[in-house]
């Protein structure tokens, strides 16, 4: 005599395995997308850095026309440090938003200096600023792109059910402060 599975025991067997497999897919796109997220927020990193390497060369150009620019220059030093020691997503976006400040400062004063502005070297240096000005832009764009969908997710069904059992966390957005919205002003 076989054994007979009963029609009660195969709905079980069915529902926990289909329960199974929603779980893994929830858990699965989970995964993704906030890996999606953090090579977002990595390719931040990339060109924060490729930034971050440009300003030492760029304050060295604009030293010797704008010597009495002492606070300027010392400003972009200061935020260039901070962003290089920036850890954790809050901290470098606030780093990043100083950078970018003492930068648009930067340019502000050297608009005083003619001859600065025809210079070769600090016409190539600024091109390239706003090339990876750009890119930064863009990543920004795409990194909270990613951290909007891996938020909707989490927050819609079903994820909101799973989210927090798995320690998936909200992603941060990547935000200018108000600060940084208004032009900078140069005072002499």
């Amino acid at each position: 005599m076989s054994p007979v599975i009963s029609p009660v025991l195969t709905a079980v067997l069915v529902v926990i395995f289909v329960s199974m497999v929603i779980i893994t897919g929830i858990f699965n796109r989970l995964v993704a997308l906030k890996n999606r997220a953090g090579e977002a927020w990595a390719q931040i990193d990339v060109q924060l850095k490729l930034r971050s390497d440009l300003v030492p060369n760029l304050v060295e150009a604009v030293k010797g026309y704008a010597a009495h620019e002492k606070s300027v220059l010392e400003n972009v030093i200061k935020a260039r440090a901070m962003a290089a020691g920036a850890g954790g997503a809050q901290n470098v976006i606030e780093a990043d938003n100083a950078l970018s400040g003492a930068l648009k400062s930067l340019f502000a004063v050297t608009e005083n200096y003619p001859e600065l502005k025809a210079n070769e070297n600090f016409i190539k240096l600024q091109v390239e600023l706003a090339g990876i000005e750009e890119k930064i832009a863009y990543a920004r764009q795409f990194y909270n792109e990613c951290a909007m969908k891996y938020n909707q997710y989490q927050q819609a069904m079903p994820g909101v059910i799973f989210a927090s059992a798995f320690g998936h966390k909200q992603a941060v957005f990547f935000q200018v402060e108000d600060a940084d919205r208004q032009a900078p002003q140069v005072k002499f």
